[in-house]
């Protein structure tokens, strides 16, 4: 398989994901502004979209949007349990998550990214406040989301999370959430990940 990503971006989440997994794979940067690989190569005619994550399968296939991603990933390698089995509630429970963070959490950035949108950086920033403040009060107790257990939502919330200082706001704020990440960027996986990114 070959991973699309572009450092510090969404696509870091399904890079933890596979350096969890224990699966092979390729990675490939993009620069999201030309649209070009690093290899030379229009990005546009991998993913239509032009975004990242996009996972070009053995088959040929790509799949793209980091939420379906992960979730292919988990499968693949169900001894990991980095996924629920299907057709349980905790399998919905992750789903559940996956959603709020691709359509809230990261959606709230955008914004804060986007220099067409500086008229709106105030609001958004309220809009995380109250997002990772319900972040936090559920990860209260917790070691990961779904309670003992890494799972891709973890890798998703992490990504996301490290995105908070650009918001100019602070984790310290959030302390179940500042643990958290601080447990979440120590873990092997990550670290390979972020290092290969070139993040830390």
């Amino acid at each position: 398989m070959k991973l699309y990503y572009a450092p510090g971006a969404c696509s870091l989440s399904p890079h933890i994901v596979l350096e969890e997994s224990g699966l092979p794979f390729e990675l490939e940067k993009v620069d999201l502004q030309t649209k070009e690989t690093a290899s030379g190569h229009d990005f546009y005619l991998v993913n239509t979209k032009g975004s990242v994550p996009a996972l070009e399968l053995d088959d040929g296939q790509v799949l793209t949007e980091g939420a379906a991603i992960v979730q292919y990933l988990g499968d693949q390698v169900p001894e990991k349990e980095l996924i629920p089995l299907p057709k349980t509630m905790e399998r919905y429970r992750v789903m559940e998550w996956l959603n709020f963070i691709a359509t809230e959490l990261q959606k709230s950035f955008t914004p804060i990214f986007n220099p067409a949108y500086t008229s709106c950086c105030e609001e958004a920033k309220k809009t995380l406040l109250r997002q990772f403040d319900f972040v936090d009060r559920r990860l209260t107790g917790k070691s990961y989301v779904m309670g003992e257990r890494f799972t891709v939502v973890d890798a998703y919330l992490f990504t996301i999370s490290t995105w908070i200082e650009a918001a100019e706001l602070s984790v310290d704020q959030w302390k179940a959430l500042s643990a958290y990440r601080k447990r979440i960027s120590e873990r092997p996986a990550v670290c390979r990940a972020m290092m290969a990114e070139g993040l830390v």
